[in-house]
Parts: C-alpha cells; sequence; structure tokens
C-alpha cells in the first residue's frame, strides 16, 4: 500500500481530472475535497491508508452539523467517494473503502433547485431590450437573448466563436475546442436554431459592442470584451443586471433604480430578484418543453440527458402546463356533464 497525504491524494487526483474535465468542474471538485482535506489536518490523519469507515461517517456528521443543504452535502460526500476510487485505483487506500462513504439519498425536491428566470419575467425582460433604444444588442441582452433560446451552460455560451454564428442560417454551432470545453466534450457538440430577433440582437452586439480580439489560439470570441474573451465572472455579471425586474416595473424590494447598489456590476448578485446563469438555464428548458418541444429535441439543444430533462425539469413542466389547462378544461369537469 502506497503511503500518499489527503492533500497530495487531491492533488493528484484534481491533476488526472484536469484531463477530463472542465475549468470550472475542476474548480468545484477542489473546493469540495478542500473541504475534506482541512478536515482529515484537523484530525490528524497524515495518511490516507489511515481512513477507515468511522472516520468517513465521521466527515459526514461535521458536514452535517454546519447545517449545509442536502445536495451540497451529497456533492461533497460523492467527491470524496470519488477521490477514494481514484486512491484504490493506485493502490493507495483498499478497495471497499469507497463503498464506506454514505452519500446520502435525496428527494427531487431537494435534489433541483426551483430558483429560476420565470417565463412571464423573460418575456418581459426581453420584450424591453428588444424595444429599447438604449439597451438593444447591449452584452447583457445579446447574452440573455442567447442563454434563454438556447438554454445552453454559461460555460457553453462562453466558448462559442464569432464563426460559430451563422446569421443566414440562423444557428448558432458548439463546438469543444480546449482550452474552452463543453459539458460531456464532443458529445456535447451540436448547431442550435435561433430565431429572428435573437439573430438581430446578436448582429447588433457584433456590430456595436464586439471588441476585435484574439485569444492565445488565435481564435474570435463570439462574446468578447476589451480583454477578450469574457471571463465566468463577467458572463454572470450580465446575468445578474440583465435580470434585474427593475427595468420593467417598479423594484419588488422599495428601492429607486438610479440610487441602488445593486445596479452596480460588482453588487448585481445581491439583488434579490436578479437571477443567475443557470437559473436562466432552468427557466428556459422548462419553457422550451412548455413551449411543445420534444424532451429529446431540448435535451439536445441544451446538452443534457433525456433523462436529467425528466428528472429535474419535465415534472415542473407538467404542473405549469396543468395550470394552464385547469381553468379551461378541468374545472368543468363533472360526472353530469351530458355535453
Amino acid at each position: 500500500m502506497r503511503d500518499l497525504s489527503p492533500r497530495d491524494a487531491r492533488d493528484r487526483f484534481l491533476s488526472r481530472r484536469k484531463q477530463e474535465n472542465t475549468e470550472k468542474t475542476v474548480r468545484s471538485y477542489r473546493n469540495r475535497l478542500t473541504r475534506f482535506v482541512e478536515w482529515t489536518e484537523e484530525e490528524g490523519i497524515e495518511s490516507m491508508s489511515d481512513l477507515s469507515g468511522w472516520d468517513l461517517d465521521e466527515y459526514r456528521a461535521a458536514r452535517e452539523a454546519t447545517g449545509v443543504a442536502p445536495a451540497t452535502l451529497r456533492g461533497q460526500l460523492t467527491a470524496v467517494k470519488q477521490l477514494l476510487d481514484y486512491c484504490a485505483s493506485v493502490d493507495v487506500v483498499d478497495d471497499d473503502l469507497p463503498d464506506k462513504v454514505n452519500v446520502p439519498t435525496l428527494s427531487r425536491q431537494e435534489e433541483s433547485s426551483d430558483t429560476k428566470l420565470e417565463v412571464a419575467d423573460a418575456k418581459a425582460l426581453l420584450s424591453f431590450y428588444r424595444q429599447s433604444t438604449d439597451w438593444f444588442g447591449r452584452p447583457k441582452h445579446a447574452f440573455l437573448e442567447v442563454a434563454w433560446h438556447v438554454g445552453a451552460r454559461m460555460s457553453g455560451i462562453r466558448a462559442l466563436d464569432l464563426q460559430d454564428f451563422d446569421p443566414d442560417r440562423q444557428t448558432l454551432e458548439f463546438r469543444h475546442r480546449p482550452p474552452t470545453l463543453l459539458k460531456n466534450k464532443e458529445e456535447g457538440e451540436r448547431v442550435v436554431g435561433i430565431s429572428k430577433p435573437v439573430v438581430r440582437a446578436l448582429r447588433t452586439y457584433i456590430a456595436r459592442e464586439h471588441f476585435d480580439k484574439r485569444d492565445d489560439e488565435g481564435r474570435q470570441p463570439l462574446f468578447c470584451c476589451r480583454q477578450g474573451r469574457p471571463s465566468d465572472t463577467t458572463f454572470r455579471a450580465w446575468s445578474y443586471l440583465a435580470t434585474q425586474p427593475c427595468h420593467v416595473e417598479q423594484c419588488p424590494h422599495g428601492n429607486r433604480r438610479e440610487t441602488c447598489d445593486y445596479t452596480r456590476r460588482n453588487h448585481g448578485s445581491k439583488c434579490p430578484s436578479s437571477r443567475s446563469p443557470h437559473a436562466i438555464r432552468t427557466g428556459s428548458i422548462t419553457w422550451q418543453l412548455l413551449h411543445g418541444l420534444d424532451i429529446e429535441t431540448v435535451a439536445k439543444r441544451v446538452n443534457a440527458r433525456p433523462e436529467t430533462i425528466r428528472r429535474h425539469y419535465y415534472k415542473a413542466a407538467e404542473r405549469e402546463e396543468f395550470e394552464q389547462l385547469r381553468a379551461e378544461i378541468t374545472l368543468n369537469l363533472d360526472i353530469e356533464d351530458n355535453d
């Protein structure tokens, strides 16, 4: 049995993950596993081979004591199990140790987040941007058009190059080209159709706002800032600022837009009603299902498995569809109705 400290094991595991996963995924693994590493060091566990099933259960109890959300706990323990699977494969721990990680089973409610950009809110916001002479084609508007109408992950939108946008065919082409990676790699590659209003917004953005920059690989990003391809932080800032309801209605939190700190770039996420890129993706997927697209088509557009769509989004769409139909049909449904 080889001797490897928890910290060294984490770093070795992450170096392997860099070859297979996106930078964002690797960063997520690092955050989750660093908590485990720090716990082992506090407990005086110097070698991975010293870990026991009891230790793993104690770690779970320590995480639960912090009040961590069930879904977060599951993610952290799953990462530990994957670390141990790797360690077992290189003879650092016993083969049966990974199975001793007690990963919790979540209910659907615990597993899925209810936070999303609602269809009505998306419609109001996009109508505002499309009719505004000041905001039309700005980066926030162009990002929101693509994020909503495609339902792509932020990493996928960031990976788009200028050549991936074909205004004549009304398409965006998603390609896995390291170092800008797609979830599911080459399997995540696809061509997605977009509507004419989305094309117009992108054309205006490119004509007025786009910087003619190339990245280190000589590629021209579709979304491009003064410094080149925008960072994840920039995309999140666009998302939060673009979805603030005060663009289209009076602030629901009693603030005045002219003086509100939440309208500043670095404070947009603090607005309780603003939405992250993931929340836009969640709302978009539900909207696409409600709009009549079949699950397989939606799964291809958003680069997700149909079973994932069914588990996390389809039920939400069914509930909303039922609410729409109930007033029209089911409230009049009666056994004595002879019509």
